[in-house]
């Protein structure tokens, strides 16, 4: 150990040589510079905050869709995201090979808790060689080099609904209130149905069953509960208990969990079909022990293809999960199997052409084979079938930019089509529009989602009342 004192004098010594001190203070600077280099590395090698979730996507000079392409990413390509462009529709990334460049958020899936607007706006420009490739990002897509041909909102010619429901199909939506202007929207639209969440436990839910029915609708509950607790055998009986009251005070239907295949919603390390399906078959006994004619709905997971990315112990991809769930004996505790479909941006009608990619979960059939192929002779009950539409709300949050071009007239004429399309499968039983009236337009944009638009409009009332009379 050297003497505190022997520093002290040959520092002393140095320090009256201006030369000397020169020395050190450039010493000190290289120091100080590599010392921020180091950090700044060691940052750029840490855990990825995003990776790619499209089969493939070009990385760009600049943040738009006619800029250089630098490289392209393949699926599950691991990102370091460095900042934002001022709307925040593309994020500045960096590879694990320190290669830079510019990509379309909705092309990304993002750690838990990243937020994109706490990223530093930037304008970095990517040095290339190579020529302006103009399209579609997602490398899945063959790419134009002709403009983008989206017409401006106020432009473009309401979409063809051409058909009628028939059968025994039945619509409703999800609500947050049964005010008047929500009422009389889902009876312009034909809706004889409301969906309410309920935790389990919820007290309230019992007086919602004499509103709705007061009003002349039925009435679906989703049931969640405490996502740790989920998988012990003691509080699985107890929700067992609670949705077989919610049954003999008349609830109409149960859907007895929701998007159980993700983390935010059941159990880390314990994402398990099996695991579920002895939760379902003890509900399902104990509401057909309250009320025969209580409809039974499995929770519906959620559409997804990210288990390559995250694995599964936070996610199981959708089609993975129904297998298992039919697997272990689910249909023998269900009257119908429950899906979602939220993320579409073409028509239902079609089963190709999404700009991102053709990944089953963007079209409306493909979903619908993906959770009843592994149930024959099932019918399945959408439980929250929705299209996001920004128009009237400003741009979309960033993870939702990918519904962008949307318009309020496609947004009503594709719900339209999607209970056409729905009714004649003849697997079909029920459809719930996420959502009639909700207000939140943030991060998550779900007033984007209502059919009730700003000002109190209702577009997507008129289209879906005229199909289902």
């Amino acid at each position: 150990m050297l003497d505190f004192y022997h520093i002290k004098g040959t520092l002393e010594f140095m320090m009256r040589s201006n030369h000397l001190l020169k020395i050190i203070l450039a010493v000190l600077l290289l120091v100080s510079v590599a010392v921020a280099v180091d950090s700044r590395t060691a940052q750029a090698q840490g855990d990825p905050d995003a990776y790619v979730n499209v089969t493939s996507v070009n990385l760009r000079s600049e943040p738009n869709n006619r800029a250089a392409v630098v490289a392209k990413l393949p699926s599950n390509t691991q990102l370091k995201v460095l900042g934002r462009n001022e709307k925040t529709t593309y994020v500045f990334v960096q590879t694990n090979d320190g290669v830079q460049g510019w990509v379309g958020v909705q092309f990304l899936l993002y750690r838990p808790k990243f937020v994109l607007k706490d990223l530093p706006v930037v304008d970095t420009v990517v040095g290339v060689g190579a020529p302006p490739a103009a399209g579609g990002d997602s490398g899945s897509q063959p790419q134009s080099t002709a403009a983008p041909t989206q017409p401006p909102p106020g432009e473009s010619a309401a979409p063809v609904v051409t058909g009628g429901v028939s059968g025994g199909f039945e619509l409703g939506g999800q609500v947050s209130g049964l005010g008047g202007n929500t009422v009389n929207a889902m009876r312009t639209a034909g809706m004889r149905w409301v969906k309410r969440q309920a935790g389990m436990g919820d007290g309230g839910a019992i007086g919602a069953i004499g509103e709705a029915h007061g009003l002349g609708f039925k009435i679906l509950f989703s049931v969640i509960g405490d996502r740790n607790g989920v998988t012990d055998e003691g509080y699985q009986n107890a929700y067992a208990g609670y949705v077989a009251q919610l049954a003999s005070a008349g609830a109409d239907a149960i859907e007895i969990w929701n998007e159980q295949n993700i983390d935010r919603e059941w159990k880390t390390g314990s994402i398990d079909p099996a695991l579920y399906v002895r939760l379902l078959s003890k509900s399902f006994n104990a509401i057909k022990s309250a009320n025969r004619g209580t409809i039974v709905i499995t929770g519906a997971p959620a559409p997804t293809g990210a288990e390559g990315a995250f694995g599964l112990e936070r996610v199981w991809n959708d089609d993975r999960y129904y297998q298992g769930m039919a697997r272990a004996g689910a249909g023998a505790y269900a009257d119908c199997i429950g899906i979602h479909y939220n993320e579409g941006i073409v028509s239902p009608n079609q089963s190709s052409g999404d700009p991102r990619d053709n990944y089953p979960t963007r079209y409306f059939a493909t979903m619908l084979n993906r959770a009843l192929g592994p149930f024959p002779g099932k019918k399945g009950c959408f439980t929250e079938l929705g299209y996001l539409s920004g128009e009237g709300f400003g741009p979309l949050p960033g993870g939702f930019a990918w519904a962008g071009g949307t318009t309020v007239q496609e947004h009503a004429a594709w719900l339209a089509q999607a209970a056409v399309r729905a009714s004649g499968t003849g697997r079909v039983r029920l459809m719930i529009v996420f959502n009639v009236d909700f207000t939140y337009y943030g991060e998550d944009p779900q007033a984007g989602y209502a059919i009730i638009r700003p000002g109190g409009g209702c577009p997507a009332c008129e289209q879906l009342g005229r199909v289902m009379r």
